[in-house]
């Protein structure tokens, strides 16, 4: 192995440790030495990294919606039709786990830390764009009736955050059952569909 590709390794490895430590300490109370140690590496190799602590947060942060946006990937390459794209793509941004939990607490940071906040934004807006981009595809080929595809793309988006917090934070708010209900029902509004065809 080369020592560039033992650095990249490394780089992943420390990604991978940061976004554990957060997930577990919050990105308020995450500190270098935190996943410093729990890397086994020294401090001075995670600032060698990433410079700042806020830069080994927002790329952590990074790192961990990356993930999740490699499946929607999946989901705009494939050849299905919009439609079956589109019920892939909500059923994707129902909360679970350890990403949803990281979403929550960078939007919060996003406020004190420029950096994150950044890097938050460009992520988030991916995920609209990329509704945007299908909902079009729908309208042109006559399975949505939607005059404004991104305007559409951002009030279901709004709606699926909101929902997705409640569900994410507060436990037995709502049900997983209902969240997907009103997300169907939103956006078969918004896309002159029945909800059933959205299951």
């Amino acid at each position: 192995m080369t020592r560039r590709a033992a650095a990249d390794v490394r780089l992943d490895s420390l990604l991978r440790t940061a976004c554990d430590v957060i997930v577990e300490r919050g990105l308020a109370n995450t500190r270098t030495a935190d996943v410093a140690a729990a890397a086994g590496v020294s401090q001075a190799l995670v600032f060698y990294h990433f410079a700042t602590k806020e830069r080994l947060l927002a790329q952590a942060f990074a790192y961990a919606v990356e993930q999740e946006l490699s499946r929607l990937d999946a989901v705009l390459r494939s050849a299905t039709p919009p439609l079956t794209k589109l019920r892939r793509i909500l059923r994707l941004y129902t909360p679970t786990g350890r990403p949803w939990a990281m979403w929550i607490d960078g939007w919060a940071e996003s406020l004190r830390t420029p950096e994150l906040e950044k890097v938050c934004r460009r992520l988030d807006l991916r995920w609209r764009e990329d509704l945007a981009a299908v909902i079009s595809a729908g309208v042109a080929d006559g399975t949505f009736d939607c005059a404004d595809p991104a305007g559409a793309a951002w009030r279901i988006n709004a709606v699926m955050d909101g929902l997705a917090v409640q569900l994410a934070v507060h436990e037995r708010v709502i049900s997983r059952r209902q969240f997907g209900e009103w997300i169907r029902l939103v956006t078969a509004r918004e896309l002159g569909l029945d909800p059933a065809q959205l299951v």
